[in-house]
């Protein structure tokens, strides 16, 4: 039976968050590691923004100043995703993997098999979209939760859960955020500016979108989720999940990624990454 290594929920500000993510999917490049599942929350609200995203034309920033919203661009594709009320979680494997199918969107299916039966142990059935839908607001198309994408998951066909990946080297990483609950008018406010009618864009919002605490008892904390997911993946996968934490040399790229990287203007508002390199010793 193949062994993950399993790093239980913990809540980080975006920008560590995001450095933690980079620097095992480096060092699984680096080093050929057992694949890592990762649960985590956000100390502060944040926007993550996908690696491709202009942040000036999608983004209000003068609102997510007066809201101390953290914006961090992720090294992930995607849309933009306002990280409030949610469960994060990220997966770093080898892509050649026997588990995963070759492919984006192969891996999408299996992974995003694992949190359907994860949710599944709560009693929400959440499906496969069998394919991608356009988002009916173009003023939040910018916006994660607006449009399925293939095989993400959805509850009675609104979304729930959005992923992101990317592959280099011979390994994926693949992040995405699980809804709790969410505000339509925060997500409405926080992503651009307007000039079209509100409530039908908040209504357009709403149809597209559910979470976990509008299907069960919002009594569950993040652990008790954390630890059904994760059940979900070792029964999809076949596979156990063994607790760990960060080895010295991830522990040390994630704080030269922290520094250099992710507490940059450069990288998270323009998207300029500077040279990273881990410390031998």
């Amino acid at each position: 039976m193949e062994e993950w290594r399993y790093l239980s929920f913990n809540q980080c500000d975006a920008f560590e968050n995001m450095a933690i993510d980079e620097a095992i999917f480096r060092e699984n490049q680096r080093r050929k590691m057992s694949p890592t599942l990762r649960f985590y929350g956000w100390t502060n609200p944040s926007i993550s923004l996908g690696y491709f995203q202009d942040v000036k034309n999608e983004v209000n920033l003068e609102f997510c100043r007066d809201k101390n919203i953290h914006i961090v661009r992720r090294l992930t594709g995607g849309k933009a995703v306002l990280h409030e009320k949610d469960l994060t979680y990220s997966v770093v494997a080898q892509e050649k993997n026997p588990l995963f199918p070759p492919g984006l969107l192969g891996t999408y299916k299996v992974i995003n098999g694992c949190i359907a039966l994860g949710l599944a142990k709560l009693g929400i059935n959440a499906d496969l979209a069998q394919e991608s839908r356009s988002a009916e607001s173009l003023y939040l198309q910018a916006f994660c939760f607006s449009t399925p994408s293939q095989y993400e998951l959805l509850v009675n066909g609104r979304k729930i859960c959005g992923s992101a990946q990317m592959r280099s080297k011979g390994v994926f990483l693949q992040h995405g955020s699980l809804l709790m609950d969410f505000d339509p008018q925060h997500i409405y406010s926080a992503m651009g500016k307007s000039t079209g009618d509100i409530t039908k864009e908040i209504s357009n919002l709403e149809k597209q979108v559910t979470s976990i605490y509008k299907h069960i008892d919002p009594k569950i904390n993040y652990t008790e989720l954390c630890q059904l997911l994760a059940s979900g993946f070792e029964e999809y996968l076949g596979i156990r999940l063994v607790k760990g934490r960060l080895t010295r040399e991830e522990g040390i790229l994630k704080e030269h990624l922290l520094k250099y990287k992710y507490m940059s203007s450069n990288w998270n508002m323009e998207g300029k990454a500077v040279e990273w390199r881990s410390k031998e010793s």
